[in-house]
């Protein structure tokens, strides 16, 4: 069965829109993409490695993917990052089951997210690593299908944007793992303590 983790940047009010691109993001007129570039130091980077290092797909709601590619395979093709996320797996969740998935190694899970993120955990072997996405997220920790959350939590404090929790549910979590890098962004890995049970694939 794969671990799911979700990989996220907030700033101290719990924002998470449009943390790398001035327009990465320009949902509700939010003006302050790319605030955390100024933070993105290699200490983070080992952090987020280590998720990586023995294999891994992404796992990403349709504003993020899309995102994603436009950003790195359109915009910079050539890019090492754009060629390691190429050749990764990558599952796209919708309920639309004609959405496009353009980028090469993509696979559509078509349909309602707890049940074809349910499947996928089962039958899927490699770590599944969510970027953003905070809807999906939302909905998978509503039952349980969320292992772990990566927080790097920015000190700022945006005022305005949409924040990654906002509709989540209740949920007792354990701090497994902190450490702050030398810009101040505190990096903390939480595990739920207690989870719904899932439901079983159809």
């Amino acid at each position: 069965m794969a671990r799911l983790v979700a990989i996220e940047h907030l700033s101290l009010d719990g924002v998470y829109q449009a943390p790398a691109r001035l327009d990465e993001d320009t949902r509700d007129g939010f003006k302050n993409g790319g605030w955390s570039n100024a933070a993105d130091d290699p200490r983070m980077q080992q952090v987020i490695s280590k998720y990586m290092k023995d294999g891994w797909s992404l796992l990403a709601g349709t504003t993020t993917y899309q995102d994603l590619y436009e950003g790195w395979h359109v915009r910079q093709p050539s890019h090492p990052m754009t060629l390691a996320l190429t050749r990764t797996q990558k599952f796209v969740v919708s309920r639309n089951a004609a959405c496009a998935v353009p980028w090469e190694n993509s696979t559509l899970l078509a349909g309602e997210a707890t049940v074809t993120v349910a499947k996928l955990k089962q039958e899927h072997q490699k770590t599944l690593i969510i970027f953003g996405s905070a809807v999906l997220v939302r909905s998978l920790m509503a039952v349980g299908l969320v292992d772990e959350l990566l927080l790097m939590v920015h000190p700022l404090v945006l005022g305005e944007g949409r924040r990654f929790f906002d509709g989540a549910p209740f949920t007792k979590l354990k701090v497994a793992d902190q450490v702050t890098t030398e810009s101040g962004v505190m990096i903390a890995t939480y595990q739920p303590v207690v989870r719904p049970p899932f439901p079983p694939p159809r």
